[in-house]
């Protein structure tokens, strides 16, 4: 396996920039290439007293399993990384064809995106949209990989609700991308708009250090920021999810973060090591929720966040595997909210019917 890690000043900015058959897969797809074969040269052998056309037609009936010497992965550090742990260490163990490049920024990955340089990527979820109008609908969305994982967090007891926010300052990094249009969303949908004031910061460690600095303030911070900060100062308290809060505000869509996009020359030309990877991908997703321990200590041998902060963060990182038209659901939901706000956040239109990769 090669894993190229990228890893910039910012890491912690970068640790959320964002977000999701185990041991088997890509050999499964060469071993039943290699049975297919046998298995149509064994039927024509015995087939040899039968008619010619008979056994013509056995032949091309067999269909043909298409896989590349190399299926480039991309994702970046943090939550949408987390999830694929699991089969990047069978990847490691058993020569399967998988190249993983693990990024610290979002702006590092698409130049490889919209190049072809990498097949399947791990990428916020309205930057998807964005390579998809870019690349004039060379990408498509896969599946969606990591639900919210935007937390509002203060340094005192007061905040108990969305409402308890009137009056307050919100120290919040990300603006001009999905936590800013999230928190304006949330804000302004429960009539909070003139009475929050936000100030944007350039880094997360900036806005835990505004909170920290301030008696009951707030701050919106990511998983597994959050959890860093938390083992840090215990004084930093989770007073929202912001799942939560979006879903009461609005029951047509979901609060996401990352998806897995594909390049769609990839998908039509290589449709079985698609499936294989959304297969051994949806392993890894479940591996990582249901073995925490271990998950944990994968995550941090891969240096996508330490060890004992994935082990404490994981729950609260909402990393999922969805896929098909569930995932079409939840994903256009999204991406109206946001292209509501401001339609430049979805690459200036809505993706047509193409871009949701639904086989």
């Amino acid at each position: 396996m090669n894993i190229k890690k990228r890893i910039s000043a910012a890491l912690m900015a970068a640790m959320c920039a964002l977000t999701f058959s185990a041991c088997s897969g890509g050999s499964t797809s060469s071993s039943s290439s290699s049975t297919s074969s046998s298995t149509t040269e064994s039927s024509s052998s015995s087939s040899s007293s039968s008619t010619e056309s008979s056994s013509s037609s056995t032949s091309s009936s067999t269909p043909e399993v298409k896989l590349p010497e190399a299926i480039k992965v991309a994702a970046l550090k943090g939550p949408t990384a987390m999830g694929m742990v699991e089969l990047m260490d069978e990847d490691e163990k058993n020569n399967l064809p998988y190249e993983f490049t693990i990024a610290a920024a979002a702006d590092e990955l698409s130049p490889l995106i919209a190049q072809g340089k990498v097949d399947i990527a791990c990428v916020p979820a309205n930057l998807g949209t964005v390579l998809y109008k870019k690349t004039e609908g060379k990408i498509q969305a896969l599946a969606v990989n990591t639900l919210g994982v935007l937390y509002l967090c203060e340094n005192g007891d007061t905040v108990k609700s969305i409402a308890d926010l009137k009056g307050k300052t919100i120290y919040s990094a990300g603006k001009g991308a999905t936590p800013e249009y999230a928190l304006n969303f949330i804000i302004k949908s429960n009539g909070l708009e003139n009475d929050v004031n936000i100030e944007w910061k350039s880094e997360h460690a900036e806005c835990l250090a505004a909170l920290l600095a301030n008696e009951n303030s707030v701050a919106m911070l990511p998983q597994p920021f959050v959890t860093t900060a938390q083992m840090k100062n215990e004084g930093v308290r989770v007073a929202i999810d912001l799942n939560d809060a979006w879903n009461e505000s609005v029951q047509t869509s979901s609060l996401l973060t990352g998806i897995v996009v594909v390049r769609k020359e990839f998908a039509e030309k290589y449709p079985d090591a698609v499936k294989d990877f959304l297969d051994r991908y949806s392993a890894s997703v479940k591996f990582i929720n249901e073995n925490i321990d271990e998950a944990s200590e994968l995550v941090g041998k891969y240096d996508i966040v330490p060890a004992a902060v994935a082990k404490k963060a994981i729950p609260n990182c909402h990393i999922v595997c969805i896929t098909g038209d569930e995932m079409k659901s939840k994903l256009s939901g999204y991406l109206q909210v946001l292209f509501e706000q401001n339609p430049a956040s979805v690459g200036g239109a809505m993706p047509a019917e193409d871009f949701y990769y639904t086989k």
